[in-house]
């Protein structure tokens, strides 16, 4: 055991499963046959989708993305390029499952810890919200909230996203948003200390985890509606020496109580959600905090190109095949509206430079977005 225990934490952690030599074949192919869709075949589906723009005369639909849909639709090259955008996405999780699978009992060890730091609160009642459960969201099978009481879909979801995030995400410990949150926090409040932290939506604490090494004396809690994603978080963040308090919740409406938290943050969960939920998101984020404290919301970057029909098909497609339910609501709407309508003061909407360590990133934040995982945005506010 303790070979393997050294293997796996020499990728990350030593609960993340380790594939063997065939099966970590099998994960890069998947992750270059993607890269090969997007960065090769997606570009020549926009050149189409442009030329077939100039096409719609002006003034002659309400909606111009459904023209150019219609027009793409016809194409079979597109519908080979859409076919290969979802089948590899499935395929990736397959190849993780069969590695993750494989090593259940060993995993299922290393996760009966004695003496933990932190805690797991599990509510057996619990009830997930639709937009959670309608449908598999990433395409995992499953989904997010998924529970069989074991925390195999925490171990699918830690080695795939990284697989799926093609290591651009803070590489296997997947922790990059965490970490630009926290240096957001670190810029527009260097004096602030926290007592008390929450990560609201954690999944599997990748972004919870950063909290904890950030502000070392801090009490920290993540939150999440899949019971198999705590159980996985809590082992995850009790062998990288964090000490967390996990519960299953709906970050709608938490039981904690009121001003009980000096920071409250989430990061790429409210693109999840649905726009109900996103407003009443943020309103729970306001309630939770004491005064002087802060919310901090992390998103990817927005869309700002309204009139660029193939920027925003491929949103459109985005939430349909990859099955993201608010993909084009948390994308697109006002939050610095919103977070003054939820009662927030000192409201900041911008870009945040991506953070590979909080305390020691650059503390960079503006109008400006440096590109896709080089800045993330982040709407915050004050209480």
């Amino acid at each position: 055991m303790s070979g393997i225990v050294e293997a796996r934490a020499a990728q990350a952690h030593s609960m993340i499963a380790l594939p063997t030599h065939d099966e970590l074949v099998e994960q890069l192919f998947v992750r270059d046959l993607k890269l090969f869709v997007a960065q090769t075949l997606e570009p020549v589906q926009q050149q189409i989708a442009t030329r077939l723009e100039a096409t719609i005369p002006p003034q002659s639909t309400n909606d111009p993305v459904a023209a150019l849909r219609g027009q793409m639709e016809e194409v079979e090259s597109f519908k080979t390029w859409l076919s290969l955008k979802r089948e590899t996405q499935r395929q990736l999780w397959a190849a993780v499952e069969d590695c993750v699978e494989r090593q259940a009992d060993e995993l299922e060890a290393l996760a009966r810890i004695e003496n933990p730091k932190g805690s797991l609160t599990i509510d057996p009642d619990f009830k997930a919200p639709a937009y959670i459960t309608h449908g598999d969201i990433h395409l995992m099978p499953g989904g997010n909230a998924y529970d069989d009481g074991s925390l195999l879909q925490g171990a699918v979801m830690d080695r795939g996203g990284a697989v799926y995030m093609l290591g651009r995400n803070g590489g296997m410990l997947n922790d990059l948003r965490g970490q630009t949150a926290m240096a957001h926090l670190l810029t527009i409040a260097p004096d602030l200390e926290p007592a008390r932290i929450l990560d609201m939506g954690c999944g599997i604490g990748t972004s919870t985890v950063p909290a904890a090494q950030c502000f070392p004396q801090a009490e920290v809690h993540g939150i999440d509606v899949g019971g198999s994603m705590l159980r996985y978080a809590h082992a995850r963040a009790e062998h990288l020496g964090a000490a967390i308090h996990f519960s299953r919740q709906n970050a709608e409406k938490t039981s904690f109580a009121d001003a009980s938290f000096d920071v409250v943050y989430s990061c790429a969960t409210l693109h999840e959600t649905s726009p109900e939920a996103l407003v009443n998101i943020l309103a729970e984020s306001r309630r939770l905090l004491r005064p002087g404290g802060m919310a901090i919301h992390l998103e990817v970057p927005l869309l700002h190109t309204f009139g660029d029909l193939w920027q925003e098909l491929s949103a459109e497609l985005e939430a349909q095949y990859n099955n993201e339910p608010n993909w084009r609501g948390a994308l697109s709407v006002d939050y610095g509206q919103l977070m003054r309508a939820a009662g927030f003061t000192d409201v900041r909407t911008g870009y945040q430079a991506t953070a590979f360590n909080a305390r020691t990133a650059p503390k960079k934040f503006g109008d400006t977005s440096d590109g896709v995982f080089r800045s993330w945005f982040v709407t915050s506010g004050k209480v």
